[in-house]
């Protein structure tokens, strides 16, 4: 029986993908729920898994090919048999080995490196892209597939490692002093973030106000049930949690910064879903958690810390990247000490935290020293009027530097 295999339905936000890489090739044997291909949207890479077992029949679209919801990509026969596999060699890594030596016989005879030849060792689609989209350089990755073949997960894998330099990982590895150049085409991803950010640009009266936290209460609380905290709910306390808290504290109070534009309307919402930005191979993802009002601190520094895992892991949903009333981005990690977020359509305002710094600063008429964060709102100034934007920003730095706020609700 002939099983057509096609793209999952996408969501409406999502009008295409693009075909990644074929993990099987026809007349192999599927099993099912194998995943066949990875598909990448504007927001996650999808895997998309064989509806039944049988035999990869044929494949109807190759890798590269744009595609949208319910086409047809590939058949698959559930009951053929599975093509004879070639003798399986006795002892791969000499065989690798022995290949690999005489490839380089005949690089050194020839004076010029193995690479030249068009030898070397084998980057699968998927990881050649993924390792282009993050600057890495895909030969110097240790392959686990057969014949030591690079695959996505070890790309994933080495990406997940620290880098050596800041700056190693920020860029391709371009020959430095000879002007050479490396053009990379942008990810879907990459793409779909730079067309955002300019619609909302051109589509949003973006303004931003600024104000600074006293970070030393916050952290006095912090480090005093931090091993508490993780002992308990099992996961570590951090900023983040704190500053999600204090969003939703503000947003209540200021309705109209958790509102969006809809045409001539103003579209009120009810609930807090609150998007925070965090980093990927692939780019800024902006994972929302939702109904944020209702978790403990513990369930979202849970959340949080399992957006991260995923993000590293490309293993985010569609589902948890589309929606959120309100974003919170950190560039402070990096170590930005200023900066005027873009706000994330249709939401109409933005919080960006930075590096926290020791400053000189003057309580009750004396000069202290104290740790202190800048804040940044951006907001759309059509429906958000300064008086909103500015106390919202406000009622968050209250809330960070006395947290009793947060749990007496003032």
């Amino acid at each position: 029986m002939i099983i057509e295999v096609k793209v999952p339905q996408l969501p409406e936000s999502v009008a295409e993908a693009t075909l990644l890489t074929w993990k099987k090739k026809v007349g192999e044997a599927v099993a099912r729920d194998e995943n066949l291909i990875d598909i990448e949207t504007d927001k996650v890479v999808l895997e998309i898994p064989a509806p039944q077992a049988g035999v990869l029949t044929s494949i109807v679209l190759e890798e590269g090919a744009t595609v949208g919801s319910l086409d047809l990509i590939a058949t698959i026969d559930t009951e053929a048999q599975a093509a004879v596999a070639a003798p399986a060699v006795s002892n791969p890594s000499a065989a690798i080995a022995e290949q690999q030596q005489r490839i380089e016989s005949i690089a050194a005879s020839a004076g010029v490196p193995a690479s030249a030849l068009g030898f070397g060792t084998a980057v699968m689609p998927a990881a050649k892209k993924l390792a282009a989209d993050a600057g890495l350089d895909a030969s110097t990755v240790a392959g686990s597939g057969r014949g030591g073949r690079v695959l996505k997960e070890d790309v994933q894998a080495a990406l997940a490692k620290p880098a050596a330099t800041p700056a190693a990982a920020a860029a391709p590895a371009v020959a430095l002093g000879e002007r050479a150049e490396q053009r990379v085409p942008m990810s879907r991803l990459r793409a779909r973030v730079a067309e955002r950010l300019l619609e909302s640009q051109h589509t949003n009266a973006i303004l931003t106000t600024f104000n600074e936290i006293n970070m030393k209460p916050l952290m006095d609380l912090r480090n005093k049930y931090k091993d508490r905290f993780e002992k308990e709910h099992g996961v570590k306390l951090g900023f983040m949690g704190f500053f999600v808290k204090a969003a939703v504290h503000a947003l209540k109070k200021y309705p109209i910064v958790n509102a969006s534009v809809d045409g001539k309307d103003i579209v009120y919402h009810g609930y807090f879903d609150i998007g925070v930005a965090v980093g990927s191979p692939r780019g800024l993802v902006v994972p929302v958690i939702r109904n944020a009002d209702q978790l403990s601190l513990a369930d979202i520094e849970k959340t949080i810390a399992d957006f991260g895992k995923r993000a590293q892991e490309g293993k985010l949903g569609i589902e948890e990247l589309t929606g959120g009333t309100y974003t919170i981005s950190n560039g402070g990690t990096f170590g930005s000490m200023m900066s005027t977020p873009i706000i994330n359509p249709p939401q109409s305002a933005i919080l960006g935290m930075h590096a926290t710094k020791e400053r000189a600063v003057v309580e009750n008429g004396e000069i202290v020293v104290r740790p202190m964060m800048y804040l940044a709102q951006s907001y759309d100034h059509r429906i958000i009027d300064g008086r909103e934007a500015v106390l919202s920003l406000v009622a968050i730095k209250d809330a960070i530097e006395d947290p009793a706020r947060l749990l007496l609700d003032l």
